[in-house]
């Protein structure tokens, strides 16, 4: 079978296709319930360029197979809930980090972590979607939990160019929110528009804004994939009890500027959202509401192809900010 095989020396970490055995898949502990997955499809994401950079600190021991999500056939289950033919889907558990992942002809992974592969999504459709698409979605439902609703000020999406914001915009333009999209790349806006965005707010405007302990009540939630001083500036813009998701770190974990003042005049909340370890109910929610939610007919927009051998030089291009919307890679 063919992998992207992750190694570390002195020299420093390196990744590569190779030819490897399928008997060195993780083998589990003594009373896993393993399943073995043809993988069809496989995606791009940050996490995924930390891998294979040796960045973050995410992969602790090489050799390493990356890869935080995939689409496929059961091959062979110890698990009675899956048997061979049934097409399933994995995001998160570190798989791909801390245990084999999606960069390979199979996986082998614990039966708890897949979730059958929804109705009405085809396997390319659902890494289209992938860990940003599951993440995004996740943080649409929070937000709707703490009162958002259609028909009200905009949801603003920062990194709205990236996987994560671009599912978002879909999700939120087509349940009919008015959206606002941030990007540093204006030759993104009208892509950014073909996913729904109605207007397009510069990086600028958010990152070398006066810093205030309160602003206008301009918005009325948002998704934020950037975090540190930007989600820290957006606080101060959302209306009374209003919300950000908050679920990426690219800009930083530190709240730079912020104050406890909109936390204490409007009730703003951050809401962390953490797509590694769902429990099994909420996954299967979230996935069900993809496949109804998110306008299908727009993932062709978000899509760049890829095969393994690219990605090597993608996950170095995806940390510099140099990839659009989704890489689908098809095996």
């Amino acid at each position: 079978m063919r992998a992207i095989i992750v190694n570390k020396t002195d020299s420093g970490v390196s990744a590569a296709v190779e030819d490897i055995d399928e008997a060195r898949l993780p083998a589990g502990a003594d009373g896993d319930q393993l399943v073995t997955v043809k993988v069809t499809h496989t995606t791009l994401n940050y996490k995924d360029g930390l891998c294979l950079t040796g960045g973050g600190g995410l992969v602790r021991d090489y050799p390493h197979v990356p890869g935080i999500d995939f689409a496929g056939v059961v091959e062979a289950s110890d698990d009675p809930r899956y048997a061979p033919g049934d097409e399933v889907v994995l995001t998160g558990w570190r798989v791909g980090e801390v245990w084999w992942g999606g960069y390979a002809d199979k996986a082998r992974v614990k039966g708890d972590w897949l979730v059958p592969l929804p109705k009405g999504l085809s396997a390319r459709q659902a890494m289209a979607v992938g860990t940003a698409g599951f993440t995004s979605m996740l943080a649409v439902m929070a937000l709707e939990a703490h009162g958002m609703a259609p028909g009200g000020k905009p949801v603003l999406v920062t990194g709205a160019a990236g996987g994560v914001g671009s599912v978002a915009v879909a999700i939120l333009a087509n349940l009919g929110y008015e959206v606002a999209a941030v990007t540093g790349r204006p030759e993104q806006e009208a892509y950014l528009k073909s996913l729904g965005a109605s207007t397009i707010v510069p990086r600028s405007d958010l990152a070398d804004a006066p810093k205030r302990p309160l602003g206008r009540e301009t918005y009325a939630g948002c998704v934020d994939a950037v975090g540190g001083a930007m989600l820290a500036h957006v606080m101060t813009l959302l209306q009374y009890g209003g919300s950000a998701a908050a679920v990426g770190l690219a800009g930083g974990a530190a709240l730079e500027g912020a104050t406890v003042i909109p936390f204490l005049l409007r009730g703003a909340n951050i809401l962390g959202i953490d797509s590694v370890m769902q429990p099994r109910e909420p996954r299967l929610a979230a996935w069900d509401r993809v496949a109804t939610d998110l306008p299908l007919a727009k993932l062709d927009d978000m899509i760049a192809e890829a095969s393994l051998e690219d990605l090597p030089e993608l996950g170095r291009s995806i940390l510099k900010g140099g990839v659009r919307g989704r890489v689908v890679v098809t095996l």
